[in-house]
């Protein structure tokens, strides 16, 4: 896979709003080499500057996993689920854990600065009124919000993978500004993202984040570098099931 070209999109505009990542043709009938996620690994990034940021080495990477999850809380069943199976792959002294209550806004913003990788897998909202009130919503009702998230600045930050519906939806009232979840990661200090450009299938997130981190965590050395790469495969093994193409289309990956 590493043969594939690498291609980051810098889009603006009504661009923005459209997954250049699934261009192609998907009449019935398939042409061999008649879409672009045969022969092409794509990126996403809201500004040149934020690439550039994204391309510079973090102080002492630490090759930790923050995961959080409110299965009972958020009613989303099959996302506790989904940290076992990363828990499985990773090895419990790699994760640290923030489970239902214990997932306050505190507590996940203190050991964000503790981790270099975090894992959401709880429910995201994109506020069009107001974008930055857009929210990672988290124990008892609470919000972290992008507001708060852009002003942590992370010296340690890897890659966050938000596990959630609508983390990277701009808002089309300011089509020239990626003002979404997402972003907000890049700002924060992650240097990668994985991230929804709509409502995803609860069933669906957990097989993408499997075989995401199956493949990015191989030989137990984590290179953010490899995320791309990485999401591009666990995308293929959702394809593999019985999809539609609305079901595979909205992961994105965000940064380096």
């Amino acid at each position: 896979m590493n043969s594939f070209l690498h291609i980051t999109w810098c889009l603006n505009g009504p661009l923005s709003f459209l997954p250049l990542h699934a261009a192609g043709i998907y009449t019935s009938g398939y042409i061999q080499g008649s879409r672009l996620s045969e022969f092409v690994l794509s990126s996403y990034i809201p500004s040149l500057a934020t690439l550039e940021n994204c391309q510079q080495p973090r102080m002492k990477p630490i090759p930790k996993l923050l995961t959080v999850a409110l299965p009972v809380e958020s009613t989303l069943s099959s996302s506790e689920g989904e940290i076992s199976s990363i828990r499985t792959i990773l090895g419990p002294n790699v994760i640290q854990e923030l489970f239902e209550k214990q997932a306050t806004v505190e507590n996940v913003k203190e050991a964000m600065f503790e981790c270099g990788f975090v894992h959401f897998a709880c429910h995201g909202e994109q506020n069009t009124s107001d974008p930055l009130q857009s929210a990672i919503l988290l124990a008892n009702g609470t919000r972290l919000t992008l507001d708060e998230i852009i002003k942590l600045k992370l010296p340690h930050g890897q890659l966050a993978f938000l596990s959630a519906c609508q983390t990277a939806t701009g808002d089309q009232k300011l089509p020239e500004e990626a003002i979404h979840l997402a972003a907000g990661m890049l700002v924060a200090g992650y240097r990668g993202v994985v991230a929804t450009m709509w409502s995803i299938h609860d069933d669906d997130a957990p097989i993408v984040a499997k075989e995401f981190y199956k493949y990015l965590w191989k030989g137990g050395s984590p290179d953010v570098k490899q995320a791309a790469y990485a999401l591009h495969y666990a995308v293929e093994k959702l394809r593999m099931k019985p999809t539609s193409f609305l079901q595979w289309v909205p992961f994105i990956h965000m940064g380096i």
